[in-house]
Order: C-alpha cells, then sequence, then structure tokens
C-alpha cells in the first residue's frame, strides 16, 4: 500500500513540474514576441546629448513621428502609436538651414513637389449671371387719342404675342370723325377738288390711325368705327396697363412689349478682374441644365461697382435661338482673353496664404526644404503666376506643407512659416496641437472629427467640432475622410483649426 501511494505521488510531482515548464516557456516566449527589443540606439547605450555612431549627429531627443508634440530622453516603444520612438537630430540646429525629412515619413504622408515652370497663362475668370431682357427690344404701345377700351385680347404679363397679332378694340370718336370726313370727300366727284381726298386721309394720320388702319378704311369705303392695336414684334408682355370699358387719354401707356430673340447676360465680375475686360472680349455662357455653352461677346463694362460683393457688372448680349434663355435664369460666364506674356507658374495648392503674405516651401535637396516668400499674380486653370521669389527649374511643396513646418517647430528652425517678413524673431507663440481621425460632418463653419487621443491636452478618443480657420476651411474633404489636423484653443477655449490634410492608412498607423 505504501509503494502505491510514493507511486502516486512522484506522478503528481513529474505531471507538476511538466505543466509548470510548458507555462514558463509559454510566458517568456509572449513576452519576446508583444515586447521586441528596443533599437540599435538603445543596445548602444545612447542617451540624449550623445552622438550616434551610425549617423555621427547628435542626438537632441525621441518622439514619436505621429505625436510629435511629445518628446522622449530616451529610446524605446511608443505610449501612442504600435511602433518605435524616432531619434531627433540636430543636424541645423540654431541656423537658418531647411528641415529635414526621412524619405519614409514623407513617402507615408503623401509630400509631393512639382517643378517651377515658365509658361503661359490666360486670363481665364469663371463668374455667376443671370439672363436679362434687352432693354434696346422693350417696344412701349401707348395711345394716341382719346378712346374707350371695347376689348382687351391680351389680358396677362408673360404672355407671348405674335407681330400683327390684336391686342385690344378701341372706339375713339376721334377716329370716327376723321374716318366721315374722308369718305363724304371720297364720294364727291374726282374733277371737283382733287386736294380734299389727300388732305382728308392725312387728317386719318394726324388724328393718330396707323397708316395700315388708314388704308383699310380707304379699300374698304366703309366707316371702321372699332380700331384694333396690333402688336410690332414677337415677344412677350411685360406690362398690360388696360382692362374693357376703360377710357385711356393720349399718351397714356397700354402695353409694354419685349422681344427675346436676344438676351443680356448679366455677370458679376471681382472689381480687380475688371481691368481685363473689354468690349467684345469673346465669351462662353451656360445656362442652368444646360450641356453645351453658348457663344457671345461683351458689350460693355458698366461703370458702376456693388458697394456689397464689391463687383462689376459685364453686359453680354448674346442670341437666344428657340427663346431657350429666360429673364431671370442663373448660367456660369467664362471670360477668356486669350494666353497673355510667358511667366513663372507654379500650382496653386502650393501656396500657403498666411494673410500678411505668401510663401511657398522650396525642395532644397540636401539642404532640406526652405521657406520662400512669393509675390503672385494672376491665378486660372488651378495656376498661380509668380512674379518674385521663384525661378524655373526649383521644386516646391505641393502637399504636406504642414508636417514640414511642424518638423521646424520641434526642431526651433528659425525658417517658420509663422516668422514675419525681414524679421529675425518669430511672432509670438501659438500652442498648437496635431490629431489623426475621420471627418464626420462639414459645413462652412466647421469639421466634425472623430480623432484619437492627444496626449499633449490630456485628450481622449472623442467626437467633436473644430472650427474653420480665418482663412476657410480648404476644399475637397467630405464626410468619411481620414484626415490629418492641427489646431490650438482660441481666447473663449474653442478649438480652431490651423491646417487639414489627408491621412493614409500608414500615415494614421491604422487607427481613426
Amino acid at each position: 500500500m505504501k509503494k502505491q501511494a510514493i507511486s502516486i505521488a512522484v506522478g503528481v510531482i513529474v505531471a507538476g513540474g511538466a505543466l509548470y515548464s510548458a507555462y514558463y516557456f509559454g510566458v517568456t516566449q509572449g513576452a519576446k514576441s508583444t515586447h521586441p527589443p528596443a533599437p540599435a540606439v538603445a543596445e548602444a547605450g545612447i542617451k540624449t546629448g550623445d552622438t550616434d555612431p551610425k549617423t555621427g549627429k547628435r542626438v537632441l531627443y525621441w518622439h514619436d513621428p505621429m505625436v510629435p508634440g511629445q518628446r522622449f530622453d530616451k529610446p524605446g516603444k511608443s505610449p501612442f502609436m504600435d511602433m518605435q520612438l524616432v531619434p531627433v537630430y540636430a543636424d541645423g540646429e540654431g541656423t537658418n538651414s531647411g528641415v529635414k525629412v526621412d524619405s519614409r515619413v514623407a513617402q507615408n504622408l503623401g509630400i509631393r513637389t512639382a517643378e517651377v515652370k515658365a509658361g503661359r497663362l490666360g486670363a481665364v475668370l469663371e463668374v455667376p449671371g443671370n439672363v436679362a431682357l434687352d432693354e434696346r427690344s422693350v417696344q412701349v404701345i401707348q395711345a394716341r387719342t382719346s378712346a374707350f377700351v371695347q376689348h382687351v385680347v391680351v389680358r396677362a404679363t408673360l404672355d407671348t404675342v405674335k407681330r400683327g397679332q390684336a391686342l385690344l378694340t378701341l372706339y375713339s370718336p376721334d377716329w370716327v370723325a376723321a374716318q366721315e370726313e374722308y369718305l363724304a370727300v371720297s364720294r364727291m366727284p374726282a374733277s371737283g377738288q382733287p386736294d380734299l381726298r389727300s388732305a382728308a386721309k392725312s387728317r386719318m394720320l394726324q388724328a393718330g390711325m396707323t397708316l395700315g388702319q388708314v388704308d383699310a378704311v380707304e379699300s374698304s369705303g366703309k366707316l371702321q368705327p372699332n380700331q384694333s392695336i396690333v402688336s410690332p414684334i414677337d415677344g412677350i408682355v411685360t406690362e398690360a396697363s388696360v382692362r374693357d370699358g376703360m377710357t385711356v387719354t393720349p399718351g397714356m401707356t397700354l402695353f409694354r412689349l419685349a422681344d427675346l430673340s436676344r438676351v443680356w447676360v448679366i455677370a458679376e465680375v471681382p472689381e480687380g478682374q475688371g481691368r481685363n475686360i473689354s468690349p467684345g472680349l469673346p465669351v462662353k455662357v451656360l445656362p442652368t441644365g444646360a450641356s453645351e455653352p453658348l457663344d457671345g461677346k461683351v458689350d460693355t463694362l458698366l461703370p458702376n461697382v456693388n458697394p456689397a460683393t464689391r463687383t462689376v457688372k459685364v453686359r453680354i448680349v448674346l442670341a437666344n435661338p428657340g427663346r431657350r434663355l429666360l429673364p431671370g435664369m442663373f448660367t456660369t460666364v467664362r471670360l477668356e482673353a486669350g494666353q497673355e506674356k510667358e511667366a513663372v507658374l507654379i500650382p496653386s495648392e502650393a501656396v500657403i496664404h498666411t494673410g500678411q503674405r505668401n510663401v511657398v516651401m522650396v525642395d532644397a535637396g540636401k539642404d532640406g526644404f526652405l521657406i520662400a516668400d512669393i509675390k503672385t499674380g494672376r491665378e486660372a486653370s488651378g495656376m498661380v503666376e509668380v512674379l518674385d521669389g521663384l525661378k524655373p527649374g526649383q521644386k516646391v511643396v505641393t502637399s504636406g506643407q504642414f508636417l514640414i513646418d511642424s518638423e521646424a517647430s520641434l526642431r526651433g528652425t528659425a525658417n517658420r512659416l509663422t516668422n514675419s517678413q525681414g524679421t529675425s524673431a518669430p511672432a509670438a507663440p501659438v500652442t498648437e496641437y496635431e490629431g489623426v481621425g475621420r471627418i464626420e460632418a462639414v459645413s462652412p463653419e466647421a469639421l466634425t472629427i472623430s480623432h484619437g487621443p492627444i496626449p499633449s491636452l490630456k485628450w481622449g478618443a472623442m467626437t467633436m467640432d473644430f472650427a474653420a480657420p480665418p482663412s476657410g476651411l480648404p476644399k475637397g474633404f467630405k464626410q468619411g475622410d481620414r484626415v490629418r489636423f492641427r489646431f490650438h484653443m482660441d481666447k473663449d477655449g474653442a478649438a480652431v483649426l490651423s491646417s487639414v490634410e489627408p491621412a493614409t492608412a500608414a500615415a494614421a498607423g491604422g487607427k481613426p
């Protein structure tokens, strides 16, 4: 019995040892896979201020490229992202040299450049416009004598009328008297008074009857007591001022008609662009809902500036076959001044408007990215004319500018976007924060963004509104887009965007 008990105890001890060995092996291997070894910098025992033997540069600090505002004095794993901290070296510290960005980071964040080129920029301008009546075609129908309205045929404004169509019928005692006099003279012997017939005919014309009405009396030889007033044009009625039974007096307006075979298009042009427009300039007009534009020419530039919109009106005369263009219809007007002299051109997206100046980021090769002040001119078709500050052959950054400026801020580089032109000291500092997230809603005043934690503010992941910057929200963003953004807090504690850029999955670390 004792032997059997001993055998059972030994078996339990052996099994327990095997289970413990398996547990220990699993734990140690899991720890190795979960916590990879620190980078070569840590193995070499390099600390802040030491020189990295691989690069020969002094290490300033370590940081997470996704959260560059947080600095660390030793290497290791980022507390924010599933990645190792990256060393920041002292290249260019205390100098005005450019900002250098690691090529892998630049590729992940989509930094793109474009070459500065010489070319010709056409003065192309697209502005809104609306269709109006051609005031030169307006016809006013007035009463030529005192009369009574027997019947009104056209009773409403905007009714269409045809040339020769009766508008109303009048009974005029003066016209009846003139007709009776003519008919009485016409019955006299022709040899009696040869001039009386001609004088009686002139009497009818002087009474206000038209030549057609006089011919009708002469040809019929009968009294025409009720006379019709007919339309002189094909068009529409813009004013109808008479009704059945009314008494009209000489000079009273009965109808106002407008011809739609030709219309005006009134375009609103910014006052600064008015100097580039002259009569005869060819234009293309695209009415709302139309697929093909209509060709026209500028008639005149009206000498008046709208004080509310700071625009001038350009009048365009346009043929209107089929009467498809109607008064009040909205249009898009494209004014083309043709190709002008050769100029230095860059993409519009490369220009950063800081409010006081226009700057670009120049790719200087080994010297990194440099900030250059430029003077801009005209803009058209996605290109901007550079009057001063760049030369053909240089390369400018068209995407990712805010990342480079962030790197300059972290390294204390003097060459910053926020520096005032011509001064050596930076402007009063404004604390900037960065985040990565997804756009949930877009409005003219703000973006609603679901973002991850922002450690510098001790914020966790949340969804909140970010107010638009003073220059307005960038175009092209929509709900669902993943973005990287920078912002600051205003005096009221509201978050105000400084910049927004698309974020790739690699750049965002795969997190929302």
